[in-house]
């Protein structure tokens, strides 16, 4: 037989194996529950690394790859504002087709002087000196720059929107000038704007006051009234088109030159 006093070490002993049988059980849980914790904060502190460094990195590329904000290589334009008269037909002739005439453009980008040719386009000239003396090209902004496949900078439009007129139109003329053959217009020409299609005739004699200054040599097909050449200020216009040019307006399709070229004051002069 087992003594009480066997028994009672027995049920000691029993005991204590039990309390340290839970007290492993234990040990095992809270180890998991610490490894679990552990590896939540080690994953929460690499993501946040990631994205501290993805941040990081974004934000580096963004200032590496921005492009620049475009240069504006002019200076203020004078106070005024652009003109808003318009006529109902075509001013009267009166230019001297025998004479020679002269054009100053003084703009925000620099000077630009024209020698204009009444004899080969007298209503185009008769108008354009009509127009500078009426101020109509004052205050107004060179709206449209183009240096892909033809290379002009088109100015005489006082809404800049490129759908400005002084209300009536010009016909054509000088399209058989000899400086056009194969098709170009060469560097220097200036020439008159007009809104024929390539297709309908009835578009045809549509000039107005709009223009364009060729700064280099620029395929077009013989549609548009050359009325000049360009005899100062060609420096001028290669500054305007170094700037660039915005992309096409989702309203007009202008590409608007990063240079704020405004006529200050255009003047014609007879010599």
């Amino acid at each position: 037989m087992v003594s009480k006093d066997q028994r009672r070490r027995q049920l000691a002993r029993e005991k204590f194996e039990r309390q340290q049988q839970r007290r492993s059980v234990a040990r095992r849980k809270t180890k998991r529950r610490n490894v679990i914790v552990a590896s939540a904060v080690a994953v929460a502190l690499a993501a946040g690394v990631a994205a501290y460094a993805s941040a990081g990195l974004t934000g580096g590329d963004e200032a590496a790859s921005a492009p620049p904000a475009p240069r504006n290589p002019c200076g203020a334009p004078a106070k005024g504002t652009p003109s808003k008269k318009t006529w109902k037909k075509e001013p009267a002739m009166s230019v001297d087709t025998s004479a020679s005439y002269a054009a100053k453009l003084s703009t925000t980008c620099g000077t630009i002087e024209l020698k204009l040719d009444p004899g080969k386009a007298p209503h185009t000239v008769n108008s354009f000196a009509f127009l500078a003396g009426q101020g109509y090209f004052d205050h107004s902004k060179c709206h449209r720059l183009v240096d892909a496949g033809i290379h002009v900078l088109q100015c005489g439009d006082p809404t800049a929107t490129g759908g400005g007129t002084p209300g009536y139109s010009l016909p054509d003329e000088n399209l058989k000038d000899p400086r056009l053959k194969g098709g170009v217009y060469p560097a220097g020409t200036v020439a008159m704007a007009n809104s024929y299609d390539g297709k309908d005739e009835k578009t045809r004699n549509s000039g107005g006051s709009q223009f364009f200054l060729v700064f280099q040599d620029s395929r077009l097909p013989p549609n548009y009234t050359p009325f000049g050449t360009i005899t100062g200020g060609m420096d001028v216009l290669r500054k305007i088109a170094d700037a660039g040019a915005t992309s096409p307006d989702p309203q007009t399709g202008n590409t608007a030159p990063h240079a704020h070229v405004v006529i200050d004051k255009a003047a014609v002069t007879k010599s």
